[in-house]
């Protein structure tokens, strides 16, 4: 039987409580913290030796002595289980890949009508990669790529890994995706300056997206691509085009506004056919 989570103000703080906060505290480390170590990183490698990108291996070996110590190949024996159960970097089978992708691949297509529908409501501020024109080829090219892959990764082992997982044996398996995509929501999210609302209600829905793959897989290694692919996707192809979108309350809508909502129905609805699959899976 489930743990509930309950708040008795006046009381004494439950054990409950204490460690549901303990969870918060380490799946906000494990996903913001590399972030910032690697914008030091990078900063400091293209100040000093911009033709030498030292700094994409410092990130990998310390991203990959991380990824050990929570797996518990490494650290306190005593903690190593609970480490390797919480992070839940467990291979699943090829099936299970196969519809979490294609789950994942609808929804994040979905995702993209969604923000720009958004972004035809209120205007967005855009966002764009930086510029690393003036740098080496081979040294953008490596930290484009490895930039990809840190948010992805560390977001899903301390997110969808470690406080999912520490919800989902307290709470209901709806509960647990509901309150992770709302613990994902309220973090630090680009485009820097937009709207308040509209980016809260988009980064929920993605993480409902990512709480669900994680429930019913039981596993992160299967949106660990699509999350870095849909990432890329953004910064490449959506997120530079907000400050030119027609805005519908001032011009009113064109057939791409029609477009793009369309858009969201239609692959929202095909997403549901994947998903229903890995819930069947999952039993």
């Amino acid at each position: 039987m489930r743990e509930p989570l309950t708040f008795n103000p006046g009381r004494e703080r439950s054990p409950g409580s204490i460690e549901l906060t303990r969870s918060a505290l380490i799946a906000v480390t494990i996903a913001l913290i590399p972030q910032g170590v690697w914008s030091v990183l990078i900063v400091t490698n293209l100040r000093v030796a911009p033709e030498v990108p030292w700094a994409v291996l410092t990130m990998a070996i310390l991203l990959a002595a991380g990824a050990q110590y929570l797996r518990g190949a490494w650290g306190p024996p005593r903690s190593a289980a609970a480490r390797r159960r919480s992070l839940r970097a467990t291979v699943v089978s090829p099936m299970m890949f196969a519809w979490a992708w294609l789950a994942g691949g609808l929804s994040m297509i979905a995702l993209g009508g969604a923000w720009i529908v958004l972004a035809s409501l209120t205007r967005m501020p855009g966002s764009v990669l930086p510029d690393l024109s003036k740098y080496p080829k081979l040294t953008a090219s490596l930290f484009v790529a490895m930039g990809a892959l840190i948010s992805p990764l560390c977001e899903q082992a301390g997110i969808w890994g470690y406080w999912q997982e520490h919800l989902e044996r307290r709470v209901s398996g709806i509960a647990a995706i509901v309150l992770t995509a709302l613990f994902f929501a309220f973090g630090p999210h680009p485009p820097a300056g937009a709207p308040f609302v509209p980016k809260l209600l988009f980064f929920f829905l993605t993480g409902l997206t990512f709480s669900a793959m994680a429930y019913f897989t039981q596993s992160i290694l299967p949106a660990i691509p699509v999350h870095a692919l849909g990432l890329f996707a953004f910064f490449v192809g959506v997120w530079p085009h907000d400050p030119e979108r027609r805005l519908v309350l001032i011009v009113g809508a064109d057939a791409w506004f029609w477009i793009h909502a369309a858009q969201v129905v239609i692959f929202a609805a095909l997403a549901c056919w994947p998903f229903s699959r890995l819930a069947a899976l999952r039993k």
